[in-house]
């Protein structure tokens, strides 16, 4: 078994209600939700929105590889109603985003999946939730 750390962040419809549903499924198809943080509301990060995030953090026990957890994590986003992902450091409102923060100690730095997140300690509405949960 491994453990994975998530980040999760919604600005659009009912965000605390996306960031609920997109949890119960990470735990039906990534593995058990072993910790959840509170809910944070922040501030968009990187662009301009009127729509504040509502922010959390999940611990999964998962037996899936980091590139199926990013599978199905993106499956998720997309049933949630995602259209699109962030690109080149352009971003825009969302219903949801699932981001792999942590994989047990491993590090992976491939175009489309980097394992620790890179940018995940200049943000606090990661570090703060993180935070929570970590040991």
């Amino acid at each position: 078994m491994h453990q994975v750390y998530l980040s999760l962040g919604s600005n659009l419809g009912d965000r605390k209600d996306n960031l609920a549903q997109a949890i119960r499924l990470i735990g039906e198809r990534v593995g058990e939700v072993l910790r959840k943080s509170s809910f944070l509301e922040t501030k968009p990060w990187g662009f301009e929105s009127d729509n504040l995030f509502v922010n959390a953090c999940v611990l999964c026990e998962t037996t899936l590889t980091p590139r199926q957890v990013l599978r199905a994590t993106q499956k998720i986003e997309r049933e949630l109603g995602r259209t699109h992902k962030s690109v080149n450091g352009h971003y825009a409102d969302r219903l949801i985003d699932i981001d792999i923060l942590l994989y047990d100690d491993l590090r992976v730095d491939e175009p489309d999946l980097q394992i620790p997140h890179p940018l995940m300690f200049e943000r606090d509405f990661v570090m703060i939730p993180l935070g929570e949960i970590r040991d």
